[in-house]
């Protein structure tokens, strides 16, 4: 990891797993069922500072893009193997959330698929697909980035669950109680 960061345009750049990032949001449109569902993804969820977190998190994920574009990848190192191991474990607790939101019933919360291992698979998934990117790439700016995403969703996910706890009372409270929020971590108190 240099001080200096890397910035040279070229084929082999962490924008090749970043574009995911576009690929999973159009993949939803097309794999969910039920158009109620869709909605319910889409439904803002008050957060104190709601409005300047959603956009913080746009710019963000746009400057994370465009960086990819310049951003290599440290070919035929340890770290862009570890990294790419990382990365398809969290794309493929993204993409088993989508399945779950095209078998999800639109009245109730989402708890089968990874949602039986956690409270927000996609949030995980997320966050080790830009901590696998910033292996590859080795980039401390990336890491930044990944750590601000982090701590954007420490907050959103609260609120989330807060919402979620309004819309669907005593379902959602004994979801709460026998899954916790991340995989690996420990469950809600009673």
């Amino acid at each position: 990891m240099s001080w200096i960061p890397a910035f040279e345009l070229g084929i082999w750049n962490a924008w090749i797993f970043m574009i995911w990032q576009i690929i999973i949001p159009i993949l939803l449109v097309f794999i969910v069922k039920e158009k109620t569902i869709l909605k319910k993804l889409s439904t803002s969820v008050p957060v104190k500072f709601e409005k300047t977190s959603n956009i913080l998190s746009m710019v963000i994920l746009i400057v994370a893009f465009i960086y990819s574009i310049f951003l290599p990848l440290q070919l035929n190192t340890l770290w862009l193997y570890l990294g790419v191991l990382i990365f398809l474990f969290g794309l493929i607790i993204d993409v088993m959330a989508l399945y779950t939101f095209r078998e999800a019933k639109p009245d109730g919360p989402f708890t089968t698929g990874p949602y039986r291992y956690s409270r927000h698979p996609v949030y995980f998934g997320f966050f080790l697909m830009y901590i696998s990117i910033s292996l590859m790439t080795l980039s401390w700016i990336f890491l930044v980035i990944t750590i601000i995403f982090g701590i954007h969703f420490l907050i959103v996910a609260p609120a989330e669950e807060r919402y979620c706890l309004q819309t669907y009372g005593k379902e959602y409270k004994e979801y709460m109680e026998r899954t916790p929020r991340y995989i690996g971590l420990s469950k809600s108190k009673k």
